[in-house]
């Protein structure tokens, strides 16, 4: 496949990139056999829009979406040119914007995960650095099962500087740490607010801890002191929700 193009597989991101830009869409792999009545309704969709359909069997469909789970059909789409929004439109787009920062995070499974529960929380974006970190790729799309195309993503070169300019707009930033003292339930989360997780293993970088108003921590009672990334993302955001009374 060309570089500049993408492949999402699976009834929920197909579902979701024909509702949201049908017109990325350059191909589709069906499976020719054992069809669900989702996958009928999928094909009846892309065939209304013109796309060229074609038949495969399992072996074919395996392949191209390298072994993954792609429930009997393939797409080949058309990758944007560059990120739709930058960080300015974004302030702009809501009073009280809910940002989802995510510093190095590098396992595609998590920035999926990620998406997936900011799109349910109605998150503004999710703001990524460019370097050593996991971009959109086809197992993030499968993951987040129509996250990727709901929720802007924002890749930026210097988080550092992007922070300080969230501050700057009056955005307040709540960093996740294990080691911090307050609970994130204690902390006011009903206003303009990023919240800021670490990466796999090491959790936030310094700098970017110092650029926190606040550090919380996820209370636990249990004997593991520690979450995946992309359940302690769900909970903060979740917590967000419930405190802006959602």
């Amino acid at each position: 496949m060309m570089a500049k193009h993408d492949l999402v597989y699976g009834i929920h991101a197909v579902h979701h990139l024909l509702e949201r830009a049908p017109e990325q869409i350059l191909e589709a792999w069906v499976q020719e056999s054992q069809q669900s009545e989702s996958l009928k309704s999928l094909l009846a969709q892309l065939r209304e829009y013109g796309v060229a359909v074609h038949r495969a069997n399992a072996v074919t469909l395996d392949k191209l979406s390298g072994n993954a789970v792609h429930q009997g059909i393939v797409l080949r789409s058309r990758r944007p040119a560059q990120d739709p929004l930058g960080l300015d439109e974004l302030l702009t787009t809501s009073a009280q914007p809910l940002f989802l920062v995510l510093d190095g995070v590098q396992d595609p499974h998590n920035l999926g995960a990620c998406l997936r529960s900011a799109a349910a929380a109605g998150a503004t974006a999710v703001i990524i650095p460019k370097d050593r970190a996991v971009g959109i790729n086809q197992t993030v799309r499968k993951v987040a099962s129509g996250g990727a195309e709901i929720v802007p993503l924002l890749r930026v070169t210097n988080l550092g500087r992007t922070l300080a300019d969230m501050k700057d707009a009056g955005v307040w930033l709540v960093g996740l740490s294990a080691e911090a003292s307050d609970s994130i339930h204690a902390i006011d989360l009903d206003r303009p607010l990023a919240l800021v997780m670490g990466a796999e293993g090491r959790g936030l970088r310094r700098l970017t801890r110092e650029h926190c108003d606040y550090l919380a921590n996820i209370p636990m009672a249990g004997a593991i002191d520690s979450l995946n990334v992309s359940v302690a993302t769900g909970i903060c955001l979740f917590e967000a929700l419930r405190q802006r009374g959602g």
